[in-house]
């Protein structure tokens, strides 16, 4: 890891349990879990993140601790954020504080869920879009050889096609990003 951290760094691990293995893997991705760095006052460096059962701050070393091997990438806006983009995120930050999580990923509800949390706090704070929304069937068709019964399993037989919903395997590879660290 680095001293070199900035307010608004999304940071992205690979948590390694039944559910997150098939959110990386039906994406075409390594990673499963995504949060935004804030540096807290007493605490220092912290994960701003949607978690089960809540949204939440986590240390940074926790979170990285939760990852498969310590595995972890964080990235950066390929430009600055202005003061008030600065202000704005932690507006947006501090208002999804507490908010349940969605475990059925639907972007459209009022629960959050990882990715969701990153992509409207940038989106709110920015303007920018980190990631792409997608519905569930233009997301596993990416993956036509992905087997489909674990999603069929989770949604009860029925496969929600149309629900719209963003991955952290799309906001990785968002060419907005740049690397600034990572151990993979």
């Amino acid at each position: 890891m680095t001293n070199e951290y900035q307010f608004g760094d999304i940071i992205f691990i690979r948590v390694d349990n039944f559910l997150y293995r098939r959110v990386a893997e039906s994406s075409g991705s390594w990673t499963s879990h995504v949060g935004i760095l804030y540096e807290h006052s007493e605490a220092g460096w912290v994960v701003a993140e949607s978690r089960v059962p809540r949204c939440g701050y986590c240390p940074i070393d926790k979170f990285i601790a939760r990852s498969r091997n310590g595995e972890y990438s964080v990235k950066r806006l390929n430009r600055s954020l202005t003061e008030n983009e600065c202000e704005a995120m932690k507006v947006a930050i501090h208002e999804r504080m507490g908010l349940f999580y969605h475990l059925g990923f639907n972007y459209d509800s009022k629960r959050q869920f990882c990715s969701k949390f990153v992509y409207e706090v940038y989106k709110e704070g920015t303007g920018l879009e980190i990631g792409h929304l997608e519905t569930f069937k233009e997301l596993l068709s990416n993956k036509p050889d992905y087997p489909l019964w674990f999603w069929k399993l989770w949604y009860f037989g029925r496969i929600p096609w149309a629900r719209r919903t963003v991955s952290p395997g799309s906001q990785y590879t968002s060419k907005l990003l740049e690397t600034v660290s990572e151990k993979r």
